[in-house]
């Protein structure tokens, strides 16, 4: 049939990583929000992990950079769906 769209697996299967992949990024989203944001914000800390959080500058400088990557690929999905759709 033309336009019928088949399941990848079984779904408890798919279920499985689709819960896997929401459980793991709710893990890393705030972690990733303390390396960039709140941890800059706080006192020097005596814990050596928190004090090379703090330090780093990498996280710290890649959200403001990462948003102009996004934008352009979100973009481009779209394009390449649009493209697709009316060939």
């Amino acid at each position: 049939m033309v336009g019928s769209r088949s399941s990848p697996g079984p779904p408890g299967k798919t279920t499985f990583w689709g819960w896997f992949f929401i459980a793991i990024g709710s893990i890393f989203l705030p972690l990733f929000v303390f390396a960039a944001v709140v941890s800059k914000l706080l006192p020097p800390s005596n814990n050596p992990v928190i004090a090379a959080v703090q330090k780093d500058r990498y996280y710290y400088l890649l959200v403001p950079l990462i948003l102009p990557v996004l934008v352009v690929a979100i973009y481009f999905r779209w394009l390449s769906m649009k493209l697709f759709k009316h060939a």
